[in-house]
């Protein structure tokens, strides 16, 4: 019902910048919550950041707040993930989600989304 697309990893230095974007199709993204996740080798599947259906509210995890910026274009059907300051523990395939009835207190949870992309790879050099 939902297809998500990753774009946007690649290789960059630590301290440099990269934007994923998760691009809709299917139907719109306007009711689902949004989450990003991120699966480094040997480890489990860690949230990222999450956003609202509506923008209104954004969530993020401790190690990427202050870095990291979720956000979101319902208009275009795109979710966004601005990463700056980059270090090498970011590398990871990061996973973006879309969610229908995601609340506080499990969206940092990668089973309560309903639908996943692919991934992308974003490796930071140091």
């Amino acid at each position: 019902q939902v297809q998500l697309v990753e774009s946007g990893g690649g290789l960059v230095q630590a301290g440099g910048s990269l934007r994923l974007s998760c691009d809709a199709s299917g139907r719109t993204l306007s009711n689902y919550g949004m989450g990003w996740f991120r699966q480094a080798p040997g480890q489990e599947r860690d949230f990222v950041a999450a956003i609202t259906w509506n923008g209104d509210n954004t969530y993020y995890a401790d190690s990427v707040k202050g870095r990291f910026t979720i956000s979101r274009d319902n208009a275009k059907n795109t979710v966004y993930l601005q990463m700056n300051s980059l270090q090498p523990e970011d590398t990871a395939v990061y996973y973006c989600a879309a969610g229908s009835r995601l609340i506080v207190t499990t969206l940092r949870i990668w089973n309560s989304y309903d639908y996943w992309g692919q991934g992308t790879q974003v490796t930071v050099s140091s």
